[in-house]
């Protein structure tokens, strides 16, 4: 493990709790953010959802961690042309090297908000595919005339750009996704310890390829409470296979937890305040070959959670796995 981060929730905390969030981590120790990027929470517990360019922008200003969003959607909600664009600006305000572009094939919770049809997933796929393209012809800093299958952009040039273009990283569950990634991706993005996509992954792009990994977990000492807190807010963890990607509300998603019991739910994370086990929710990931290793929080204890991470958590972590 390189890098160990913090993975910052939109969909639970406030924009203004986001900014604090990025600015313990860097106080902390953290290496790196992760960021999501939702036009709606998962479920009206939640409560949030930030527009993630804004908060990358203010984020930019409080601390100077490493942003990667997990995961943009560049395909329906928003036109890969005004991606490319916001991303050049994230990646100008954070600095050299600072910003990566994490993208994947979206949900229908966030994607269908303008009226659109949902594809199917190959077509999906496909639509991301040219996505990445267009973003990387616009990231040229030329003009650029695009007449696709799924896009048209007219004559457009992104003229605010940063040195380097970011890199695209992309989240990849299936096969098929997972074969894209190692087509078009500079690194892959993954919510499970899977060895094998790693290694796939790695067959395909070098043994260096960059992978990235996140999970949560819900901090605090009274452990019964942790889990309560995070299952009251987070049922939807336990929402099985494709669902999360074709259910198209919050409502939808409430409902489908209503399966989930609390007990399966408490045996799918880490909760509670103590250290070792915070420590072992990491091996999984370690294991698997990842790089870098993002750990959210569920509840509302995020900053004793940080806080402890910086003076316990990480300093066992880079004892017991650092590398690179």
């Amino acid at each position: 493990m390189k890098r160990i981060g913090y993975f910052l929730s939109c969909e639970e905390y406030s924009p203004a709790q986001i900014v604090d969030q990025a600015r313990l981590a860097g106080a902390a120790g953290f290496d790196a953010l992760w960021i999501s990027d939702h036009f709606h929470p998962w479920t009206d517990a939640q409560g949030e959802s930030a527009f993630v360019w804004s908060a990358i922008g203010a984020i930019s200003q409080v601390c100077d961690l490493p942003i990667t969003t997990a995961v943009t959607c560049p395909t329906v909600r928003i036109h890969p042309a005004i991606i490319a664009q916001a991303a050049a600006t994230s990646a100008e305000l954070l600095g050299p090297g600072r910003f990566t572009l994490g993208v994947g094939s979206g949900e229908a919770l966030n994607e269908h908000i303008l009226g659109d049809a949902w594809p199917h997933a190959d077509l999906r796929l496909e639509m991301l595919e040219e996505a990445i393209d267009v973003i990387r012809r616009l990231w040229t800093g030329e003009v650029v005339s695009h007449e696709g299958k799924h896009y048209r952009v007219d004559t457009a040039r992104i003229y605010s750009l940063p040195q380097t273009p970011p890199e695209i990283y992309m989240s990849a569950f299936g096969p098929k996704a997972l074969d894209l990634a190692c087509r078009v991706a500079d690194g892959f993005i993954s919510v499970m310890p899977d060895a094998d996509k790693v290694e796939t992954f790695r067959a395909a792009k070098g043994p260096d390829a960059p992978t990235q990994a996140g999970f949560k977990v819900g901090w605090g000492p009274d452990k019964d409470q942790a889990i309560d807190d995070a299952f009251r807010i987070w049922p939807n963890a336990g929402v099985p296979g494709e669902l999360s990607q074709v259910l198209p509300s919050p409502a939808h998603f409430e409902q489908a937890a209503e399966l989930v019991t609390r007990e399966k739910f408490a045996e799918s994370a880490t909760f509670g305040d103590r250290v070792q086990d915070h420590v072992d929710a990491f091996t999984p990931f370690v294991d698997a070959g990842f790089d870098d290793v993002y750990v959210a929080n569920m509840g509302p204890r995020y900053a004793e959670m940080i806080t402890a991470y910086g003076k316990e958590v990480l300093p066992e972590l880079r004892s017991r796995h650092r590398r690179g």
